[in-house]
């Protein structure tokens, strides 16, 4: 019945797609609206992060973008191969989010579980997860490169429509990897339970490691290129592994194409490769949106209902049926954990329960095998720096810059993966608490546990960067002790406010690290790292330019580190356990 007491037109629906949009479109506008009732404070510091990066990296691209600019025939050249190099890794980047953002989002989310048993068609569902996760793997992307762009207009003195053209771009480029990801996500939940498909994925990855580590091997500088009186020959052959980024059939290729035919006025090419750039785009999109969603329901049943995805391999069956003959009441996982020396056996449960929890979450594992490859592409990188060994001044910059990589690092395993460790206890958190273990018991082993673990690998990635930089043992010495001070610190940060500001009514990780409390671990472990590399730097033993060593600064700077560290990590680890001991349950 409408308002006038007749009877409503059956035949008016509303399109599923469109109520969709319309629902996520009201509770996010009343999120933005509910910002008002939240604390002033994390309205600030959200405020001032934000502003802060903004103005500081546009500083600081500004400032690089006018260095390379003023070396007269060769500023044009580095700066076009820095973008196509920029973009062609934002590509891959972009690529690997979107993969591990489509799967947790149509297989590992209570949104999708809720839609697909609904009368509402597979496409349907697709097309809004799509967007949604296009959105969530590419809003820090986007937020990444708007000072870059904003710099390099300013440096190359561009008019202003140069900026809503390249807006556009950035919108249809970012389209492209999440269309890719979301095929290899249904792909991935499909397949991968199959022994073949497991062959050939193994088997690609392989050759695409093995092809890359042949590609960035450096260039030697030969007889022919130091007689060589042509500089752009010799700057062209040194760059040469550069030259995988100017592939034309890359997406990357075709949007720098774009900015830089713009900039140089020659707006018919930079139509062409916009146009090649549009075109792409709304072929691979409506594919993606009339194709990809017929797929959808039968790999979330594949996924739902599969069991081991190695189960197909003859030797992982005979492990299982020797483990199960050895011990037929206990997992592997826990014969592991029960083996460690000094563990008592009720904060080993609460191990192995919070290993399984992780395991379970294809999110937070993902996330951590992407982590890993970008540090052995840092890893791999960083030989190309060790060339400058002789001088004491390269030796110091690189040495604490490699500590502000490897503290930075750390920072970002221990506010996604060790903050939320509290929180992901739930509405049962009141068992743990009643329990002859006590809470206040669980939260200190909880950061034992993680410094260990973490400290195992940011300590591993430090011996290792020092050895590749060619450093001595004074200063890998020198850093090892440092980066285990941090450790401590950023690990006792992160546990403690992770209790101090819990969310037990959310149990996306990511989600738990959004609100308040992750995004005030993430600023303090940022300024954190920044004051300590600064001030161990200042105070470093050898100077910066090999002058003689000033043992009184140096121990004055040792001793503000540690006061400093102690501060940070002690105060809120302290709050924390009085709070866990206090905690009404």
């Amino acid at each position: 019945m409408n308002r006038s007491g007749h009877p409503s037109n059956p035949t008016t629906t509303v399109s599923p797609f469109r109520l969709l949009l319309e629902i996520n479109a009201l509770s996010l506008g009343r999120k933005v609206l509910a910002l008002r009732q939240k604390s002033r404070l994390w309205v600030g510091v959200i405020g001032v992060f934000l502003v802060g990066y903004a103005v500081m990296a546009y500083a600081l691209f500004h400032q690089g973008l006018q260095f390379l600019s003023r070396f007269p025939g060769l500023g044009g050249l580095l700066v076009e191969r820095l973008i196509f190099l920029l973009f062609a890794c934002l590509f891959g980047l972009l690529l690997l989010s979107n993969l591990i953002i489509s799967y947790s989002n149509f297989f590992r989310n209570r949104e999708s579980e809720f839609l697909l048993p609904l009368p509402i068609p597979p496409e349907v569902i697709f097309r809004w997860k799509f967007i949604e996760s296009v959105l969530l793997a590419s809003w820090a992307f986007l937020f990444l490169i708007a000072p870059l762009l904003l710099a390099y207009g300013r440096v190359s003195r561009v008019d202003w429509h140069f900026y809503p053209i390249t807006g556009f771009l950035v919108t249809l480029f970012i389209v492209l990897p999440g269309v890719a990801g979301s095929g290899f996500s249904l792909l991935l939940a499909r397949y991968l339970d199959r022994r073949l498909f497991q062959s050939l994925l193994l088997s690609g990855l392989t050759l695409l490691i093995g092809f890359f580590f042949w590609r960035t091997q450096p260039t030697v500088v030969t007889e022919e290129m130091l007689l060589e009186n042509r500089v752009l020959v010799v700057i062209d052959r040194l760059l040469d592994n550069t030259r995988i980024v100017q592939f034309p059939f890359l997406p990357s290729y075709w949007l720098s194409s774009a900015m830089q035919n713009w900039i140089e006025g020659a707006f018919r090419s930079a139509v062409f490769y916009g146009g090649v750039l549009l075109s792409y785009t709304l072929f691979f999109g409506l594919v993606a949106m009339t194709r990809f969603g017929a797929v959808l329901y039968e790999a979330a049943s594949c996924v739902r209902s599969r069991g081991s995805i190695l189960g197909h391999w003859k030797w992982l069956q005979r492990f299982n049926r020797s483990a199960g003959k050895a011990a037929s009441d206990r997992s592997l996982l826990e014969r592991c954990v029960e083996a460690i020396p000094g563990l008592p056996g009720d904060v080993g449960t609460i191990l192995v329960k919070d290993i399984r929890v992780f395991w379970r979450d294809t999110t937070q594992w993902g996330q951590t095998l992407m982590l890993f490859g970008l540090l052995t592409v840092y890893l791999m990188n960083l030989r190309n720096f060790s060339r400058q060994s002789d001088s004491a001044f390269w030796v110091a910059i690189t040495s604490f810059l490699n500590l502000g990589a490897c503290s930075l690092n750390l920072a970002t395993i221990t506010t996604r993966f060790v903050f939320p460790q509290f929180s992901l206890e739930g509405r049962r958190v009141w068992l743990m608490g009643l329990a002859p273990l006590g809470l206040a018991r669980v939260v200190l082993w909880k950061f034992i546990t993680a410094s260990v673990l973490t400290g195992i690998l940011t300590l591993s990635l430090t011996l290792l960067s020092c050895q590749m930089l060619h450093l001595d043992a004074a200063h890998t010495v020198y850093f090892a002790i440092a980066i285990c001070v941090m450790t401590l610190v950023l690990n006792a940060l992160c546990v403690g406010l992770g209790t101090l500001y819990p969310n037990f009514a959310e149990t996306n990780p990511g989600k738990i690290v959004s609100g308040f409390g992750g995004t005030f671990c993430l600023v303090l472990s940022f300024v954190y790292i920044l004051g300590s590399v600064l001030l161990l730097a200042f105070g470093s033993p050898w100077g910066w330019r090999g002058e003689e060593p000033d043992s009184l600064r140096a121990g004055i700077t040792g001793v503000l580190f540690a006061f400093i560290s102690l501060a940070t990590g002690g105060i809120p680890l302290r709050l924390a356990l009085h709070r866990a001991r206090t905690m009404e349950l």
